[in-house]
C-alpha cells in the first residue's frame, strides 16, 4: 500500500499546485477575489483546477477500492497514468484547450478502471462469500 500512499500524496500536492497556479494567475492577470473570470488564461487555470478537483474526487477512492480488491501496485502505476495524464491536460488546457484530449484520456481511463475494478471487486467477494 505505500506506493498508493505515494500517488495519493503526489496527486492531492499536484492539486494544490494547480491552486497556487490559479493564485498566480489571479495576481498576474489582476483578477480580484472572488471573481472567476476576466481574463482567459487566469480563467483556464481556473478550469484546470476544478477539474483536477471534480477527477479527485472519483479517482481517490477507485484507487483505494482497487488496491484493496485487486492489487495495491497495479492501482499506483494507474495512479501515476492518471497523475501524468492530469500534468498533461493542465499544460495543453492553459496554453491551447482544445488539445487537451490526450491528457483528460490519460487521467479519466485510469481512473474508469480503478472504478470498475474496485466495484467488481467488491461484487465479486459478496458472491465468493
Amino acid at each position: 500500500m505505500v506506493y498508493v500512499h505515494i500517488v495519493t500524496a503526489l496527486a492531492l500536492l499536484q492539486f494544490l499546485v494547480f491552486g497556487f497556479k490559479v493564485g498566480r494567475a489571479r495576481g498576474r492577470f489582476a483578477v480580484k477575489a472572488p471573481a472567476i473570470t476576466g481574463n482567459e488564461i487566469f480563467e483556464r487555470h481556473f478550469r484546470v483546477q476544478q477539474n483536477t478537483l471534480e477527477q479527485l474526487i472519483v479517482f481517490l477512492p477507485g484507487l483505494y477500492l482497487f488496491s484493496h480488491y485487486f492489487n495495491p501496485v497495479v492501482a499506483a502505476v494507474l495512479g501515476v497514468v492518471y497523475l501524468i495524464g492530469r500534468e498533461i491536460f493542465a499544460a495543453t488546457y492553459v496554453k491551447e484547450p482544445a488539445k487537451r484530449e490526450i491528457g483528460f484520456a490519460l487521467s479519466v481511463l485510469p481512473t474508469f478502471i480503478l472504478v470498475l475494478g474496485g466495484l467488481f471487486g467488491a461484487i465479486w467477494t459478496l458472491f465468493r462469500a
